[in-house]
């Protein structure tokens, strides 16, 4: 018989606990005409419920996946995503949704591939894996949190905070990053690859707004701006682009688009200063853009500059753009020079603001960083370093863009892990 214990009941935890006691149950009932000891899942989780990161994701809807081809999975982790082939391909974005509409979820596509429970309830995920961890017969201890592992040069089990001490053949940490603390993820997993002699990658705040050194732009806050498109730039190195929706704050700005670039800020920018140009007409090219200005001048000849723009942006940023531009507010259209309004044209295509950093750890939506890669099989997700020990999940350095590849990756090497787990100690 053998005993597995999992640490964490987020996404990779609640997957790996079911993957293992799955593979075992399995087996046992093939052997079934054999007496025989039962192996032992247990999961260990120190909220009161599982699944809390889970259930305030994609805005309390849950964005299981996402349904793009198996290629468009790797083109989406920013971190390490060589490290995710075998997870990738044992359990891709496909059997994750053929998972969770067995397991009584019903799933959609919406814009971007992203899939997103019928709902539009998370507990509705969170509910459908349940069900799966009592078919499969996993042990579940709730307000349970780990305080070490226990080993010597393999794992020989967890210390849990009450004192208790739980023997185990196989260990699987699958407790997340530090973002969203109060959801658990308190970098628990962190101290435990540390403590057994694990390399770290500084864990950073990812997907995460972006603060500003303009003041301009907390006049703005609120705005939306969709269909635009960004380049963020250091020096003369392009980190990122893209196009989509984002949003202005009193700190700088956020959104979808912002929430993206902000990984590769996280990743690639050398100094904490970056430059990010906002492409407010990506659709007209500078010259189409000059054309459609002149005719709304012609349009509004004895108009002042500040009343003739009312058809470019929305109200809130005609004034700021004004100020910007360095034309007169009250500067007749009719004298406005060509050279003044070629330069117009540039501000609206390249509009400029300074990256100064990110907001807290606490408002990313997860971190970049984590165990080291280096120090885990990618094949079975077991540590190199102490024979027994699995990683899964966010506490592993490997993460990606916004739109269900993160918890993709969840799914996957919890997954991979717990059935790596079971096919090890299956004989034992």
């Amino acid at each position: 018989m053998s005993r597995i214990v999992i640490i964490g009941g987020g996404a990779a935890g609640m997957m790996a606990a079911y993957a293992a006691a799955n593979a075992f149950k399995q087996k046992e009932q093939k052997a079934s005409d054999l007496p025989q000891e039962k192996n032992e899942v247990i999961l260990y989780e120190k909220n009161e419920k599982l699944g809390k990161k889970v259930f305030i994701t994609g805005k309390g809807r849950c964005n299981v996946t996402n349904a793009c081809d198996i290629e468009g999975l790797f083109q989406n982790v920013i971190s390490n995503e060589k490290f995710m082939y075998s997870s990738f391909y044992t359990f891709d974005n496909q059997s994750v949704m053929n998972f969770f509409e067995k397991a009584g979820c019903p799933l959609k596509t919406e814009r971007g591939e992203r899939v997103f429970p019928v709902s539009d309830h998370s507990s509705d995920v969170i509910a459908a894996m349940t069900r799966k961890l009592k078919e499969a017969e996993v042990e579940i201890h709730l307000n349970a949190p780990v305080k070490k592992l226990l080993w010597d040069e393999n794992i020989t089990g967890v210390l849990l905070e009450d004192g208790s001490k739980i023997a185990a053949d196989a260990v699987i940490v699958a407790t997340g990053g530090i973002s969203y603390p109060l959801t658990g993820s308190t970098g628990d997993g962190y101290r435990f690859a540390e403590e057994t002699g694990h390399k770290l990658k500084e864990p950073v705040p990812a997907l995460v707004p972006l603060t500003v050194e303009e003041e301009w732009c907390k006049s703005l806050q609120g705005l939306s701006l969709k269909n635009v498109s960004v380049v963020l730039k250091e020096g003369k190195k392009e980190l990122y682009s893209g196009f989509g929706e984002m949003l202005f704050t009193h700190f700088g700005v956020s959104g979808p688009l912002i929430l993206s670039a902000s990984s590769f800020y996280a990743k690639k920018a050398k100094a904490k200063q970056a430059e990010l140009y906002i492409d407010l007409k990506p659709a007209l090219s500078e010259e189409q853009l000059d054309k459609r200005i002149l005719r709304d001048f012609e349009e509004n000849k004895n108009k002042q500059f500040k009343n003739a723009i009312n058809g470019l942006f929305p109200a809130k940023l005609i004034p700021v753009m004004v100020e910007l531009s360095g034309i007169h507010p009250d500067k007749k259209v009719n004298e406005i020079l060509k050279e003044e309004r070629k330069q117009f044209v540039s501000l609206i295509k390249k509009l400029p603001l300074t990256i100064t950093g990110t907001r807290d750890i606490k408002e990313a939506i997860i971190t970049m960083g984590g165990v080291s890669v280096k120090d885990v099989n990618p094949s079975t997700m077991e540590s190199k370093k102490v024979s027994g020990l699995y990683f899964a999940g966010e506490v592993l350095d490997v993460d990606a863009l916004t739109g269900g590849f993160n918890l993709q990756i969840a799914w996957s090497t919890g997954y991979l892990a717990g059935s790596s787990v079971a096919e090890k100690h299956m004989g034992k």
